[in-house]
């Protein structure tokens, strides 16, 4: 059979009503998306915000009852489907997809309303584009599907949508003014790292439209403003963010970071260059550079700042660049000529790049750790269980303790003050008089510890040993050992103790 399209469809399905076999290719993207839910682990930080939101529903105060690092609107979404959730009796998982695959058919509804007055509409009704679009939104986030930097990117998209209209000096109405200005206020609201990515798509737009004054654009101002509102609305309503997690995120947190150089050879940054290069190539050609192509590029390579800038090199924070320039890449093989080249082979190999490139990075993006053998262990201990983990791995208890539908036995996600004042002071990072002016964390962090245990006891009590010497610490603590008594080791399960209660 025939192909004749880099995407090699067949020439017959082609022919055969297009439209509707590009509609149903969508359709079945969002099926393997869907399917993938339910195949794949949940996502540690999302069952941990499922956990934060839960309580606070409950009437906890986050940042004082809770602890967690990231700002508010990091939880909004989670906090959402759990009231969703509760609202229709519903397990809180479920809902959370839910809201995700809606959220992400808003983001491209909106795109489409945006985009609809203006050339690239053809472009955009080929359903090969939208296919590939849904495809990196729904799939490629795999394990890291739902994080913050996944809901960043679909929240992003109508922004980048307005930007593009501005790089080719469109008009562009009030609707879209303001769904621009809030898209690019909420997604620069999740961190403010992720003002990289606005910025510099602000900035491509300006320099392709040759118009500056695209830097004071209405949007940007409304973007500004959703911004202040949601500092002063944090200030207001959660002032411990600015008193208790500020102070802790500057001192303790920032010391967990990677060399630059290490960053810079990780496998993201080689799937965002190898699609930077396709989008290179194939406007090396066209005569006038394609402003979708540019826009959305730059608009990666700000998230490529913000990940080198958050200096962890964890897999989700690459996200957004990796499926970004692959968007891009996407955006410049439809303004490109391929189509029309008489000549097979180039097709081919951008097709071949195409899949490679997804391939790899669904790979890279489904990184998680197995817990299952202690899973299954805790599991055969009774229905339910309270659980406390003395770990800073935050996977060893998350996602496990939704999964047996227990409950956290602990104001935060893991133990990780201790640790990287531990590991700071290994490395050489913290000298004894810096880690001594820290301690004072370390000692809020074990209080905190021994006042849930002791709030209540747990069933089961996980003690990592693998990862640090947790079990040595909690029994030369006089206070944790005596509260460890009453407990039994079970069994050893790749350097984890499981101790069970009585």
């Amino acid at each position: 059979m025939v192909t004749d399209t880099f995407w090699g469809l067949p020439q017959r399905a082609r022919e055969i009503q297009p439209a509707k076999f590009q509609g149903l290719l969508i359709c079945v993207i969002v099926a393997a998306a869907a399917w993938l839910r339910y195949v794949l682990p949940l996502n540690v930080d999302v069952s941990w915000w499922l956990l934060v939101s839960e309580r606070m529903i409950d009437g906890q105060r986050l940042y004082v009852d809770i602890l967690e690092t990231n700002p508010p609107m990091a939880g909004s979404v989670y906090f959402l489907a759990v009231a969703f959730a509760r609202a229709i009796h519903l397990r809180p998982e479920l809902a959370t997809n839910i809201l995700i695959f809606a959220l992400t058919a808003t983001s491209l509804t909106l795109v489409w309303l945006v985009l609809r007055t203006s050339p690239l509409r053809e472009r955009l009704a080929d359903g090969r584009l939208a296919a590939w679009t849904t495809a990196l939104l729904l799939i490629a986030p795999m394990y890291d599907f739902g994080q913050r930097e996944h809901l960043a990117l679909i929240t992003v998209l109508p922004a980048i949508a307005v930007y593009i209209l501005r790089a080719r000096r469109e008009s562009v109405g009030p609707a879209a003014l303001l769904i621009a200005g809030l898209s690019a206020g909420l997604t620069m609201s999740f961190k403010p790292y992720f003002a990289f990515s606005v910025g510099f798509c602000i900035l491509a737009s300006a320099a392709q439209a040759r118009d500056w004054r695209v830097l004071f654009a209405l949007e940007n101002w409304i973007a500004a403003a959703l911004v202040l509102l949601n500092a002063v609305s944090i200030y207001l309503f959660f002032p411990e963010y600015f008193t208790v997690i500020y102070p802790l995120v500057r001192d303790v947190y920032l010391l967990l970071k990677a060399p630059v150089p290490a960053i810079l050879v990780t496998l993201p940054i080689g799937l965002w260059l190898a699609a930077t290069a396709v989008v290179l190539l194939l406007q090396r050609k066209q005569p006038r550079r394609d402003a979708a192509s540019f826009v959305t590029l730059a608009a990666s390579l700000g998230f490529l700042v913000s990940f080198v800038a958050q200096r962890k090199g964890w897999g989700y924070h690459a996200y957004p660049m990796v499926a970004l320039a692959l968007l891009a890449a996407g955006f410049a093989v439809s303004a490109s000529d391929l189509g029309h080249d008489p000549r097979r082979w180039p097709r081919v190999a951008v097709a071949t790049a195409a899949v490679v490139l997804f391939v790899q990075t669904c790979l890279w993006f489904n990184g998680s750790v197995d817990v299952g053998q202690i899973e299954r262990q805790v599991a055969r201990l009774g229905p339910r269980p309270s659980l406390l983990v003395l770990s800073a791995a935050a996977v060893i208890g998350h996602p496990m303790v939704r999964t047996l539908q227990g409950t956290w036995i602990s104001r935060q996600e893991a133990f990780w003050v201790r640790e990287i004042v531990r590991r700071s002071l290994q490395d050489g990072t913290l000298d004894a008089q810096a880690a001594q002016r820290l301690q004072s964390y370390v000692e809020r962090e074990r209080a905190g510890i021994i006042a849930d245990f002791r709030k209540q006891p747990p069933d089961i009590v996980l003690i990592d040993n693998q990862n640090s010497n947790w079990g040595d610490w909690a029994r030369s603590d006089p206070e944790l050992k005596a509260l460890l008594e009453p407990y039994t080791l079970v069994k050893t399960v790749e350097g984890v103790e499981i101790l069970k209660r009585g």
